[in-house]
């Protein structure tokens, strides 16, 4: 008969029902112990390297609001237009490998510990035997000795920093082939791409969406490098330099818009040029302090992890390219009833996705933890991470709504001074602060997942939930207008949360442990 001491997953006999995983532990959610240590020093770096970028969107959106509504609108469907493409190309890429340099990084780890542990026992057992035959005392003290069996530990401490990690460098590779591949497609098909977003040729919003749209594309490699980059070093539970580079990026941004648009008169042509130099500056940043750290050169192209990455990022293409097309056909749906609409829109929205980035940062802990603990079959620690993360990041939902259902009314005048377009803010602001728990919870979900590796439920669910979403969005923002748009996203976003509730709640997949 199998004892509690032989079981497992003694702690299934303490949950009773997998759905207990939401309840888990939950009077010590704020507690600093080493499981919310590891999550706060991976989580709020990641939180705040996920939030600069939309943050600099948002002051770019705030300088170019002082142009006029028209440019504002059109620079809206631009950045909708090259995010959008931007998430098809790169965030599969950026989910698999964190999960990928997880699991090789906690292997190759666990391997060097029990090879290091085999050695150390090994030596004690030579130095037992032989004890006897090494002379306690030379005439030559003061001579070089050279290393005995003994101590020959002491030569491992100088074992190259440098690690190994194959989908690293894959992810290189793909990142930079993808992003070349972005830049040709949006320059070479800006206008019909426009005309899809509903920016005809006889709508004031062409010229200035066209001029900004193929500017920032010849951003596009360093975008999708630096973002390839960042999936290595949450992989590698390093968000610090991720957000060190972001910021300094991002700075540059905010200091050389006024420059460009106002003292040079460049418009918003000079608002894509400043982000291209940001940029590119972050890929610099974030590529010599990778290849400080990990060993970017393959021994052959057969150690690359291609097959891996194509395999699982098709299922995550399919996933990524629902969500896009819910979100793309919001903004396109705002877009087509003109540019007052547009241009509330964007600033909401872009409002909506800072906001609930925060999550992410609690994602991508969740995810790195995770993925390291499969890696090791360390189901309770598998455990007791997805409960605290989701636990915190439904707190983080909450204080979200607050502030922004109190703040942003006051916050709106500084993306715009039109009165037809603070009018239509207003009726955004209770949809875009009362989905912030509902946000929350959805981005901690796919964290979870990816850390499970589960990417062929989190591609089907969604790929369920966007027919759903992109019925219910056209049916109400043609019967409802601007609010049916908000109300169609909170239904999205809502579908999204349950879709991971029902896979971990009913012990399915790689949960399948929870059950008794």
């Amino acid at each position: 008969m199998m004892t509690e001491e032989d079981d497992p997953y003694p702690y299934r006999v303490k949950m009773r029902l997998p759905i207990f995983i939401f309840f888990k532990d939950a009077r010590h959610v704020f507690k600093l112990d080493e499981l919310g240590s590891e999550i706060a020093q991976i989580a709020l770096p990641a939180a705040l390297a996920l939030t600069a970028d939309p943050i600099a969107s948002l002051v770019d959106t705030a300088f170019i609001g002082q142009i006029g509504p028209v440019e504002l609108a059109a620079v809206g469907v631009s950045i909708a237009l090259f995010n959008q493409v931007s998430r098809i190309a790169i965030f599969p890429l950026v989910s698999i490998t964190t999960s990928f340099v997880a699991e090789e990084d906690t292997i190759r780890r666990v391997s060097s510990e029990a090879q290091e542990s085999e050695y150390l026992e090994t030596v004690s057992c030579l130095n037992t035997e032989n004890k006897e035959f090494i002379p306690q005392k030379e005439s030559n003290e003061g001579a070089y000795q050279p290393k005995t069996l003994g101590n020959r530990f002491d030569i491992a401490k100088f074992e190259p920093k440098r690690r190994h990690i194959p989908s690293a460098s894959s992810a290189l590779v793909i990142g930079g082939i993808l992003g070349l591949l972005q830049a040709i497609f949006l320059i070479s098909g800006v206008k019909p791409l426009l005309n899809f977003m509903g920016v005809n040729s006889d709508s004031p919003m062409l010229n200035p969406a066209r001029q900004y749209l193929t500017l920032r594309s010849l951003g596009a490699p360093a975008v999708l490098l630096s973002l390839a980059m960042q999936g290595v070093f949450r992989g590698l539970k390093d968000t610090k330099t991720p957000l060190y580079a972001t910021v300094a990026g991002d700075a540059t941004n905010i200091i050389l818009d006024p420059i460009f648009m106002f003292a040079f008169r460049m418009g918003v042509s000079g608002a894509a040029i400043a982000h291209i130099i940001s940029q590119y500056l972050i890929l610099i940043i974030l590529l010599w302090k990778l290849m400080s750290q990990v060993d970017l050169i393959p021994p052959s192209i057969k150690h690359l992890q291609f097959g891996r990455f194509l395999k699982n990022g098709f299922l995550l293409l399919i996933r990524v390219m629902a969500v896009t097309f819910c979100i793309t056909l919001s903004a396109s749906m705002a877009a087509r009833h003109g540019s007052t609409s547009m241009a509330a829109f964007q600033v909401c929205l872009q409002v909506w996705l800072a906001t609930s980035l925060l999550a992410d940062g609690l994602a991508v802990a969740g995810q790195a933890m995770l993925a390291s603990a499969f890696a090791k079959k360390d189901y309770e620690k598998a455990t007791a991470t997805a409960s605290r993360v989701l636990q915190l990041g439904l707190v983080l939902g909450f204080i979200l709504a607050v502030i922004l259902g109190g703040g942003l009314n006051f916050g709106a005048k500084l993306f715009t001074k039109d009165v037809n377009v603070l009018h239509l803010i207003g009726t955004g602001i209770p949809f875009v602060a009362a989905t912030q728990p509902i946000n929350s919870l959805a981005f901690v979900f796919d964290g979870i997942n990816f850390g499970a590796s589960d990417f062929a439920y989190s591609a089907f669910s969604l790929v369920v939930v966007a027919i759903v979403s992109i019925i219910c969005l056209c049916i109400l923002a043609t019967s409802h207008g601007f609010i049916g748009l908000w109300i169609a996203l909170t239904i999205y976003m809502s579908l999204r949360a349950f879709a991971g509730f029902w896979r971990i709640g009913n012990g399915r997949g790689p949960w399948k442990f929870l059950r008794g």
